[in-house]
């Protein structure tokens, strides 16, 4: 076996007898913690701002945690072998969330988000109940990659036809009711390049000319690797008309981690960063809105020493620093003074600024731990579009995390996109459900192939033969 060929090969190899725990009371029981540690969130706010426990407190507790037990009860009836820790991960992010768009609600009574987030947490938790109750296996999905990529790129395209939103066409507004399309795409897509690698992944990884007489570059054939650059092209293509930059990035990133996988050539990693900076060079020097966006973010107190006050990124860099260690405490910020994004693109200040560093890093332990549980799940798949499919969602949550903290912490330009599960955004926190039910599934076939008898798992399609794949 090549090294090349390793990443995936290997998953084919049979796996070693063992046999794990289902551990669903460990998951009831960290979802108690999260609903308490909510709940306590909430009622400190209260608290810092009007000297009271909010009226509303029992009924938020109760609330998260109803939404909280049914989908555990779900996880537990058809899931349970799946991981005990990303349900709860997905529950305290959520009600961390709710908290501070409900702490920022309070200094904006004219402009409240927190019963629309809600209502929008609600209909997540539903669709995960939804996906984990129906979705029996995760091979099913392959048969629909076509169908998901063409579904991709029609709600991509359907904000061109709407009026733009802060410089971005990336809405679709009707009635007062809004989404974002491009929250679903990635999903989609995601579904479509796991496919597409996972019965091309023979082809990509061992036929193809060198690209400087580097063995490691190796580029396949353009008939085998031309229709899923075509696909990211377009879509791409599409994004940047509608100045989406966030999702562009997050889409050539899952790409090209999706690729390396796929083949094990660490040579797509360095390919993909030169293409990205070139990229981004040359859309900001090119594009008037993100050449601005730049700008700040080379000089983020420009606007102070020209006398016109902070900008929004100075404002979010002076509440990382007022945080400090352990913050202000939660209520007793300033981080509203960032402006209209506050609540979301900037809601990491409010989280830095009134929870510190100690808060802050805690935050980020709880993405990294439903990330590595994510690629946990993908490298005991032994089927390759389940291990690529974890993988991608996995890495959607990783690489929109380091381009959203990375934006508002100034270590590279702001992007726009929202904080999974933190921010305000419907689309958003539905979409991050979906991907936690995805990883839910992925994770019970990949802990029930050594923790439950053959005979207890449900049938599966037949996986297409990658040669023959490959060859037509």
């Amino acid at each position: 076996m090549t090294k090349a060929g390793t990443t995936l090969v290997a998953a084919d190899a049979p796996a070693p007898a063992a046999r794990l725990p289902r551990r669903r009371g460990i998951e009831l029981a960290l979802i108690v913690v999260a609903v308490l540690l909510s709940v306590y969130g909430y009622c400190a706010v209260g608290l810092a701002k009007n000297g009271t426990v909010p009226p509303g407190a029992a009924g938020y507790g109760a609330g998260l945690g109803v939404l909280a037990l049914v989908a555990h009860l779900a996880v537990r009836l058809r899931a349970p072998c799946a991981d005990p820790l990303l349900l709860p991960i997905g529950v305290l992010l959520n009600g961390l969330g709710l908290v501070l768009i409900y702490r920022l609600d309070l200094e904006t009574p004219n402009d409240r988000a927190a019963p629309a987030q809600l209502v929008w947490s609600t209909l997540g938790v539903a669709l995960f109940i939804v996906v984990v109750l129906l979705l029996r296996d995760h091979r099913v999905l392959q048969r629909y990659s076509y169908v998901c990529v063409v579904a991709a790129l029609v709600l991509l395209t359907l904000p061109i036809f709407f009026p733009a939103v802060n410089g971005a066409r990336i809405w679709i507004r009707i009635a007062g009711f809004s989404i974002q399309p491009g929250e679903f795409a990635k999903v989609l897509l995601a579904v479509f390049f796991a496919a597409y690698l996972a019965a091309n992944r023979s082809a990509l990884a061992y036929t193809g000319r060198r690209v400087f007489g580097v063995n490691r570059l190796q580029l396949p054939t353009g008939r085998v690797l031309g229709p899923i650059v075509a696909i990211w092209l377009l879509s791409v293509g599409v994004l940047v008309l509608e100045r989406d930059l966030g999702t562009s990035l997050l889409f050539f990133g899952l790409f090209v981690v999706l690729l390396y996988v796929a083949t094990g050539r660490t040579g797509w990693i360095a390919l993909g960063l030169l293409l990205a900076a070139l990229g981004a060079v040359a859309v900001g020097q090119l594009e008037p809105h993100v050449h601005g966006r730049v700008e700040d973010w080379q000089h983020p107190f420009a606007s102070i020493e020209a006398g016109e006050g902070p900008n929004q990124l100075s404002q979010s860099l002076f509440a990382f620093a007022a945080g400090g260690m352990l913050g202000t405490g939660l209520g007793l910020g300033h981080s509203i003074l960032i402006g209209f994004a506050t609540k979301s693109d900037f809601i990491l200040a409010t989280a830095g600024e009134e929870l510190g560093l100690a808060g802050l890093s805690a935050i980020f332990l709880l993405y990294g731990l439903l990330v590595e549980r994510g690629y946990r799940a993908g490298l005991a798949l032994r089927d390759p579009f389940g291990r690529l499919l974890a993988v991608g969602l996995a890495s959607i949550v990783a690489l929109q995390v380091f381009v959203i903290a990375g934006g508002v912490t100034g270590l590279i330009p702001l992007t726009g996109m929202a904080m999974p599960f933190l921010a305000q955004g419907g689309s958003s926190v539905v979409t991050n459900w979906a991907i936690v039910a995805l990883l839910i599934r992925l994770s019970d076939r990949a802990r029930s192939r050594l923790g439950v008898p053959r005979s207890e798992e449900a049938p599966v399609p037949t996986e297409p033969d990658a040669t023959a794949e490959a060859a037509r």
